[in-house]
């Protein structure tokens, strides 16, 4: 049992290993030109969340659009009420990896390692640099597909343990206990992606029912906030701002998941799909929802975070 939760462990560490790679080489498509992208493009609140959402889809990571949005605002590149409609959209974005391996894609895994092992040669062989970012993109898809199979497969033995059975069934009937499960969870990893993944495993073995299993990725939601909170440190006060806005809006979003977590699970039942499907699908539903329900008041909800914590210099 104990090589069954070193397995589990280790598949947990190459997925976010891999996640990074993929993300790498995504970044490098771009040329590093992110930052003057999200510079350029996220001029109002609206269009923050529109190029928020493009952005992380891209990068699969909402840690790292608002860590950059953190330092384009520390530098006077962005303003604090543009940075949040980025924000809310980086939320949405980074939700399609989990919608993603819902799906058969199990066969391209080889496949795309294949390609990916041969760009690389090709890269250095030819001298092509330009081959390398495509390469490390599709090295690190196959790897995600690859470490969630090993994930699923070594969770099964670990369910027939009785005291995980049992703090999983505890956790289950408790949702602030399973929200407080994803936050660490997702502090712990840095990554809300990563939570939701071991809890889409979790649920295929129906381990944990879907209204634990929506409350754990509300609070992965929260966890991942870490993230732009060191980014923040030592930073100028706008940058603080967005952090603020960060933790506040993920926060009540996730309050809110929990205080109508019984209809919210209705509704995902009703959208159908295996178990892992429900909880990819709990996941975009809720974050959609969270933005639409703020992108009318994102101006407001800035004024209130620069209430709660001014900026001394810029008033003066």
């Amino acid at each position: 049992m104990t090589w069954n939760f070193l397995a589990a462990f280790a598949a947990v560490v190459a997925f976010i290993s891999a996640l990074r790679v993929m993300r790498t080489g995504l970044e490098g498509l771009a040329n590093g030109r992110l930052p003057q992208l999200l510079r350029r493009f996220a001029g109002t609140p609206t269009r923050g969340i529109i190029t928020g959402t493009a952005l992380a889809t891209v990068l699969q990571s909402s840690s790292a659009v608002t860590a950059i949005t953190v330092g384009l605002v520390a530098g006077g590149n962005l303003l604090f009420r543009d940075a949040v409609g980025v924000v809310l959209g980086a939320n949405v974005g980074t939700t399609l990896t989990p919608q993603l391996l819902t799906f058969p894609l199990w066969n391209l895994a080889v496949p795309c390692l294949a390609v990916s092992i041969a760009g690389l040669i090709a890269a250095r062989s030819l001298h092509r640099p330009t081959l390398v970012p495509p390469s490390l993109a599709l090295a690190g898809f196959a790897g995600i597909l690859i470490s969630l199979q090993v994930l699923v497969q070594s969770l099964h033995p670990v369910a027939s343990m009785p005291w995980f059975a049992n703090w999983l069934e505890t956790a289950g009937d408790n949702p602030w206990l399973a929200l407080l499960t994803g936050v660490v969870t997702s502090a712990m990893l840095q990554s809300s992606t990563a939570t939701t993944v071991i809890t889409m495993a979790l649920s295929m073995d129906g381990l944990i029912p879907i209204e634990g299993a929506i409350a754990i990725v509300l609070g992965a939601n929260v966890g991942t906030c870490v993230t732009s909170v060191i980014a923040a440190i030592g930073q100028p006060r706008s940058a603080g701002q967005v952090a603020l806005a960060h933790v506040l809006l993920n926060v009540a979003g996730a309050v809110l998941g929990v205080l109508f977590l019984e209809g919210f699970g209705d509704v995902i039942v009703a959208l159908g799909g295996n178990a892992a499907r429900q909880v990819a699908n709990a996941h975009t539903v809720f974050n959609i929802v969270c933005t639409l329900l703020a992108w009318p008041f994102i101006r407001q909800f800035s004024a209130l975070v620069e209430w709660l914590l001014p900026d001394k210099r810029r008033a003066r």
